[in-house]
């Protein structure tokens, strides 16, 4: 996700494909923040507290917890258990932490109608997005990478995973929410009572502040423009997908990384869809989903989860927003 995060007193500017925000002291004095390279992109850290300085330890702690699970889940990493469990067909005993990712991303599977999918490695290495020169596959290699994909891929017995078939797994669209909110959740254990967690746009937030959250949403086609701003006076998660995050352009024709199960090719309903939710993960797989799915059947599903909403950009350009988010934008 992309380079636009900017907290200005009290505002979060946050885009989609890398990460920083530059921090300018507001009502908290001297807040404490941190960066790390993890999960693909610069992680930021930032305590607002009397003394942030004593929460040092935590937020180093609050790193290595992000990049031990990260290690599990990371196709890249050749002994992950998603690597491994990519090569097997039948049981597997796979870490607490994947296995709660595997739960949550099945369950959103199915309230999605597979739009989320996490079965999809094989078609995203074919389109080479992440390589130096991705391009448009042939059809027929685009079915080849289909086959045995899908939420009837995998099952969670007694606590095993069963892959069914030799689908390839990646756990990308909901992965790095699962991390964020793991971190924040050792952060609040250790005593934390208001901080945010920005990793590369997924943004987690801890605890109120004296004045709301205000998070500015990029503009999808006008890097250099703001799409609206969201106030929130509840602390909640804040994750972006968006069709200008990776892509490539093929005969004039825009390509990105977020696939239409159905087809194997990008989903063509949306250009972004930022999605409310009070976690990360849920937040994430949910963005997922919504862009595959398109406004209407997007927004009906958001509706059915607590505290959750999203503002949608459709393929035209004409922005949906959900009931209940509506009193929380401001229009430029």
């Amino acid at each position: 996700m992309s380079p636009w995060r900017l907290l200005v007193i009290g505002v979060l500017w946050i885009g989609v494909a890398a990460a920083f925000w530059h921090v300018v002291q507001n009502r908290e004095q001297h807040p404490l923040s941190r960066t790390r390279l993890l999960l693909g992109t610069v992680v930021e850290i930032t305590i607002y507290d009397e003394r942030p300085q004593r929460f040092a330890d935590s937020v180093d702690a609050a790193f290595q917890e992000m990049a031990r699970i990260e290690s599990l889940t990371s196709f890249h990493q050749p002994q992950s258990d998603v690597t491994r469990l990519s090569s097997t067909t039948g049981t597997f005993a796979a870490a607490p932490e994947v296995l709660e990712i595997l739960k949550q991303g099945l369950k959103i599977s199915r309230a999605s109608d597979g739009a989320f999918d996490m079965t999809l490695g094989r078609l995203k290495a074919l389109w080479g997005f992440g390589s130096p020169h991705p391009r448009r596959p042939a059809p027929e290699d685009i079915r080849e990478a289909l086959q045995g994909s899908g939420s009837e891929a995998l099952s969670i017995e007694q606590g095993r995973v069963l892959k069914h078939t030799n689908a390839r797994i990646d756990l990308g669209g909901i992965a790095k929410g699962y991390i964020i909110d793991r971190a924040a959740a050792l952060l609040q254990r250790a005593g934390v009572r208001c901080a945010a967690i920005n990793a590369g746009g997924d943004l987690r937030l801890i605890g109120r502040r004296a004045v709301p959250w205000r998070i500015a949403i990029r503009h999808p086609r006008h890097s250099d423009a703001l799409l609206a701003t969201l106030v929130l006076a509840e602390p909640l998660a804040v994750v972006t997908s968006g069709d200008y995050e990776r892509f490539f352009e093929q005969g004039g024709v825009r390509y990105h990384h977020l696939f239409d199960p159905a087809t194997g090719m990008p989903a063509n309903r949306c250009r972004s869809v930022t999605v409310v939710s009070p976690e990360a993960a849920l937040a994430d797989a949910l963005a997922t989903a919504v862009f595959v799915m398109g406004p209407d059947a997007g927004l009906a599903l958001l509706e059915r989860y607590s505290r959750t909403g999203g503002l949608v950009v459709d393929a035209a350009g004409v922005v949906h927003v959900s009931r209940g988010l509506r009193s929380q934008v401001v229009w430029p």
